[in-house]
């Protein structure tokens, strides 16, 4: 069975994060699509990062009704910081049956060369990039473990969402209902 694997803070979850996983798991041959929640990713800063836990119950929340989509705490118990490479390795071993293919957007295939061992990664799985009109994909677009990819996007940030809901502005249409009631009942974010 062939797996997105697609990584992200989600912090927190937003419908751009949901349109693009939903196109991968119903446009390609992914039979189903696990949304991976970082404690922390080593190329950003942790300052401003919900509790993991929060941002995981806010995944499930928003894929609840979605049986081709799944949230995935795989990395909460591995080393910080998280690394692709490790977390795949571990994937592998542990759902041997699984082929597990990288989800990202353009932006990161650009830059993907600084993440640790990329090769490794390059050579072991397939990576499935949705492009983002602003970026340049770099080198990496033409090699043969890489497919590319027209999902719809939405010119939507979760650093945005944030700010929104900082200064007492409403982010409804901008994540599920469910995440919507959820954030308007919590101090997440506040």
């Amino acid at each position: 069975m062939k797996i997105g694997l697609f990584f992200g803070s989600f912090n927190p979850i937003h419908v751009g994060h949901l349109i693009i996983s939903n196109y991968m798991a119903t446009h390609t041959d992914l039979k189903e699509v696990w949304l991976v929640v970082t404690p922390q990713n080593p190329l950003k800063q942790k300052t401003s990062l919900a509790r993991d836990y929060d941002r995981l119950h806010l995944v499930r929340l928003a894929i609840e009704n979605n049986p081709k989509l799944k949230a995935s705490n795989i990395e909460f118990d591995l080393p910080k910081p998280s690394y692709t490479v490790d977390t795949l390795a571990y994937m592998r071993e542990k759902h041997p049956t699984k082929e597990f293919v990288l989800i990202m957007g353009g932006d990161n295939l650009r830059t993907f060369h600084k993440w640790k061992n990329y090769e490794t990664i390059l050579k072991n799985h397939q990576i499935y990039v949705y492009s983002r009109p602003q970026y340049e994909l770099g080198a990496l677009a033409n090699h043969e473990n890489v497919s590319l990819f027209d999902a719809p996007l939405m010119d939507i940030s979760a650093s945005y969402i944030r700010k929104c809901i900082k200064n007492g502005k409403s982010v409804e249409y901008l994540v599920t209902p469910a995440v919507f009631e959820y954030l308007a009942t919590s101090r997440l974010y506040k």
